[in-house]
């Protein structure tokens, strides 16, 4: 019987909230791959920052966001309107807010469990990802306005080559990556992987490897994307329950969420082996960069609270509180100065003031909000997720 994703998280919280220990964090932790996904050797260094064919090059090698800074929108994106989609999971609904006004413009219907709203490699549509409804429904950023429906299988989220050939629809349930042609959404090739809730997923540097989190599994899985074929596992510690993951603007640290633990993982990215733990908060969930490269925030789904982690330092700096909130997933708004967030059980959306960590706004929608997408957002092309741009 397919899991109902909610309810589990629901569960796997109440587990959560009853332990307190932190990790013991095994550096070299490895196994071998399983028969029916055949890998390719564990790679001794990080892909090469020399990108591959189709591939765009990084604006700075030395900083992966730096695509992504205030004004620096694409053509496309220029002429989208400033929204925020918001998933209601429970409700099978798309709240759809005005950044300026933080007032809300529409309730609209797209599918059975929607869970994010993830931007198309060339920025021109957006789609929330119904997972129960296996579809795909569109949207025009342009008007806001629904489009159609495409068949796709189990997508709890969305992600796209770097080179833009195909979407790759994570499919939750059926432990799956499912490749499809970008443009016609033809179904070209199903990578099965040794991955009980595989969700999140972040790019190597040069865009031809992913790091993808296994909720339910208590490990990560490294893919090479270009030949679509797993290269390692990297097993967790027992009870682990991965959830987003970022790269470091300097590409040499994955982070990597743990819900069940309370912080996040720290990735060698050129031997994918933990480096450490670092505990953040209960919860700990969505991972964002700031808009200068400098930050990563961390929500703490159930601690009530954002993490900020210095990129340099790879410490925490500070902390912001949402009294009774439940920040979940989300992102900046073009400018950097609004961090946008689902309330993934309070039913309500936060803007918070990055420069002070104050609360700008507390807005009610439906049901179980989750994948909130900020759109319009700086970068050349879109990774997928809820706007992962480079």
């Amino acid at each position: 019987m397919r899991r109902h994703r909610f309810a589990l998280t629901l569960l796997l919280v109440a587990a959560a909230g009853c332990t307190s220990s932190h990790p013991a964090v095994q550096q070299s932790a490895t196994s071998a791959p399983v028969a029916s996904s055949p890998a390719a050797p564990s790679p001794s260094a990080a892909p090469s920052r020399v990108p591959a064919a189709g591939i765009p090059a990084l604006l700075d090698p030395t900083d992966i966001y730096a695509a992504g800074r205030p004004g620096l929108l694409a053509p496309e994106a220029r002429l989208a309107r400033a929204l925020i989609y918001v998933p209601d999971s429970e409700d099978q609904t798309v709240t759809v807010i005005d950044q300026k006004t933080r007032s809300i413009v529409q309730v609209v219907h797209t599918g059975r469990l929607p869970q994010h709203v993830t931007p198309s490699y060339d920025l021109k549509t957006l789609y929330v990802d119904n997972d129960l409804g296996n579809s795909l429904t569109t949207i025009n950023p342009r008007t806001g306005a629904l489009g159609r429906k495409i068949p796709v299988t189990d997508p709890y989220n969305l992600y796209f080559t770097a080179d833009g050939r195909f979407a790759v629809v994570v499919a939750e349930a059926r432990r799956r990556l499912d490749f499809y042609d970008a443009k016609t959404f033809h179904l070209v090739h199903q990578l099965s992987l040794p991955c009980r809730g595989i969700d999140h997923m972040d790019f190597s540097p040069d865009g031809t490897h992913a790091l993808a989190s296994c909720e339910f599994g208590a490990k990560m899985v490294y893919v090479d994307m270009q030949h679509q074929r797993l290269e390692k596992e990297l097993p967790l510690p027992a009870a682990s329950a991965p959830q987003d993951v970022k790269i470091s603007p300097d590409g040499k640290t994955y982070y990597v969420a743990d819900m069940q633990h309370g912080g996040v993982y720290l990735i060698d990215a050129a031997t994918i082996s933990v480096i450490r733990f670092l505990p953040t908060g209960r919860g700990a969930h969505g991972l964002y960069p700031s808009r200068d490269s400098k930050t990563l925030y961390i929500t703490n789904r159930t601690g009530q609270s954002i993490s900020l982690l210095s990129f340099a330092t790879r410490s925490l700096v500070g902390r912001w509180t949402i009294p009774g909130g439940t920040p979940d997933m989300g992102g900046l708004d073009a400018s950097g100065r609004v961090l946008w967030l689902s309330g993934r059980y309070s039913s309500e959306v936060y803007a918070i003031d990055t420069s002070n960590g104050h609360l700008l706004a507390r807005i009610p929608v439906g049901r179980g909000p989750h994948g909130l997408c900020v759109w319009p957002q700086p970068g050349r092309y879109s990774l997928g997720h809820t706007g992962i741009l480079r």
